[in-house]
């Protein structure tokens, strides 16, 4: 669970995925850093380094696109990572501020099987390696167009990270409250506004919850003040129920560093 999870809320929605078998002849395909494509089994998946490959496809970008692709700023990796849609780069935002991702990378790879005459392909939308060395997989999926050939895949993709050793995620669309304060801490989310003196005032200030504005205001200039105290919330060393909308009453309790939890 994320630092910072608000009560009675879920923000990582996720959709129900059907077991199913592997079909015969399915590989995983990747790009290496020179975008060469190399194709490997399943079973040795596991020993590549997903943090020097490049994103297998580039979304798509042309007037009129109802999605809207682009690259996000990583405090993770120090690093743009790809996304095809903002339901992408939400959970993105989600795991560049979970402490237990070490790595993020978008469109990672392919997988591809026959289907007869046919060749199946589907390239999820996240990979991120955990500070245990594991990994999740992560589709982007709008509740209402989860069609048959689009579970179909997922089912697939999801009986193919069992055999790597990954897990596998369907995430749909976050609540909006949490999705909106997200947003706004991740504009804090850079280490120049790090500010250790003024996060050691700042976390005593807060060893009793405390209005935002109110304890934000005894602590000095509020113009420095606020971008430290956002990026305390961001790195889960400030709690607040963020399923609520962030303003000038919202309490603030201090956490124990969670890096120190990972």
């Amino acid at each position: 669970m994320l630092a910072n999870q608000p009560s009675g809320t879920d923000p990582d929605c996720h959709l129900q995925i059907e077991p199913c078998d592997l079909p015969d002849g399915i590989q995983l395909v990747y790009a290496d850093d020179r975008d060469r494509r190399h194709a490997v089994a399943l079973e040795d998946a596991a020993a590549i380094d997903f943090g020097r490959v490049r994103a297998f496809r580039n979304p798509p970008a042309y007037r009129g696109q109802r999605n809207f692709p682009g690259w996000w700023w990583s405090a993770t990796t120090r690093s743009h990572v790809i996304y095809e849609s903002w339901l992408v780069r939400h959970h993105i935002i989600e795991a560049d501020r979970d402490i237990r991702m070490t790595g993020i990378t978008g469109k990672p790879f392919e997988l591809t099987w026959p289907a007869g005459e046919k060749q199946i392909r589907h390239v999820p939308d996240l990979f991120c390696r955990m500070l245990d060395g594991g990994g999740i997989v992560t589709d982007r999926r709008q509740v209402s167009k989860a069609g048959q050939n689009s579970r179909h895949k997922s089912a697939i993709t999801s009986a193919a990270c069992n055999v790597i050793g990954w897990d596998f995620r369907i995430a749909c669309e976050p609540d909006p409250v949490w999705a909106a304060n997200l947003r706004w801490l991740a504009g804090y989310r850079h280490p120049r506004f790090a500010d250790q003196h003024l996060e050691v005032m700042l976390l005593e200030l807060f060893a009793c919850p405390q209005p935002l504005g109110e304890a934000a205001r005894q602590a000095g200039d509020p113009i420095r003040v606020r971008p430290v105290l956002f990026h305390l919330l961001w790195r889960g060393r400030l709690s607040a129920d963020l399923g609520r909308p962030l303003g000038e009453t919202t309490l603030l309790t201090a956490c124990t560093d969670p890096l120190k939890e990972a």
